[in-house]
């Protein structure tokens, strides 16, 4: 029997709701037809292969479609616990500003929006006093100083380039007992010989992995992971993304197994090794990625994140 599951739960898979909760907000109001039929229950099973339909599109006047992106995350993570209004925060590749245009309408105090490019935030997001926008920044080299000092909140939907490579920065710009929510692209943190055809990684293994380097890697900034979620709308070429919800902490970074710091002179950690670009010491390629340090003592973590590939878009 081909498997099936909570109506609510397959219009998050298909990408035609945020939420779970977003998704029963559009079946109470009638706008989703099973079969034909208007539903009226989220916990009707259906298959996936079940004929869907939204009755009309959800109209809004967000600055990008980016914004359903971030709303998904925070329908998950707040009733967990984080915090977003009153808060001053840090939008790292911020583009047209659909991130930025989330935090505004959830009330924080200011959002310091920052990207390589120039003059591509909303005008009207330019406009706003709460905002202030730093074009032509590279988040890599991003200091506290710039942006007048530690945030309390970081989004980063950051393309071309591993998260890896920009966490010092984001979490330098980090207060402690501070919040990140950055987003995972499989696709820049797997390594080029393990992208599929049209650039998508679809391997869910692989998509385990890149998350994995990433909330691991994290830990050498003083960076816990509180929760993972898929996002709800894929990528441009289809790749499914991920938001981690790291949470800034006060001590020295954790040592690995040998007990040593793994740290390069001037106290930064080593950069990952990116995966699938590994050679063995022969000389010839590694079949398959080497597993980030303290990986498999930590059963926990990767439950947290294998639970959010399987629940997540295919």
């Amino acid at each position: 029997m081909a498997p099936r599951a909570r109506l609510d739960a397959e219009l998050v898979r298909r990408g035609l709701a945020r939420s779970r909760e977003h998704a029963r907000s559009l079946i109470a109001d009638g706008l989703v037809k099973v079969n034909g039929v208007v539903a009226v229950k989220p916990a009707t099973n259906v298959g996936r292969d079940t004929p869907i339909v939204l009755l009309e599109s959800v109209s809004d006047d967000w600055a990008s479609r980016g914004a359903h992106k971030l709303l998904g995350a925070l329908d998950e993570f707040e009733p967990q616990g984080l915090v977003i209004g009153g808060r001053r925060c840090l939008d790292a590749g911020a583009s047209t500003g659909g991130f930025t245009d989330v935090l505004l309408r959830r009330e924080v105090a200011q959002v310091v929006a920052v990207d390589v490019g120039y003059g591509q935030l909303v005008w009207r997001l330019q406009n706003d006093p709460r905002v202030t926008v730093h074009d032509r920044t590279n988040v890599r080299r991003l200091t506290p100083e710039q942006i007048g000092g530690p945030v309390d909140l970081v989004v980063a939907d950051l393309s071309f380039i591993s998260l890896s490579l920009v966490l010092s920065a984001l979490s330098a710009c980090t207060r402690i007992g501070g919040d990140l929510l950055p987003m995972v692209k499989p696709q820049f943190e797997v390594g080029k010989d393990r992208v599929g055809s049209g650039g998508v990684v679809r391997d869910p293994a692989q998509r385990i992995d890149a998350v994995t380097a990433v909330a691991r890697r994290a830990r050498q900034f003083g960076l816990e992971t509180r929760g993972v979620v898929a996002s709800p709308l894929p990528g441009p070429s289809g790749n499914v993304e991920y938001f981690l919800w790291l949470h800034k902490v006060d001590g020295p970074p954790p040592l690995d197994r040998d007990g040593a710091e793994s740290a390069q002179p001037g106290g930064e950690p080593s950069p990952p090794d990116r995966l699938g670009d590994r050679t063995d010491p022969t000389g010839g390629a590694a079949e398959s990625a080497a597993p980030v340090p303290g990986t498999s003592d930590d059963p926990e973590l990767i439950e947290m994140i294998t639970r959010a590939v399987e629940n997540g878009p295919r």
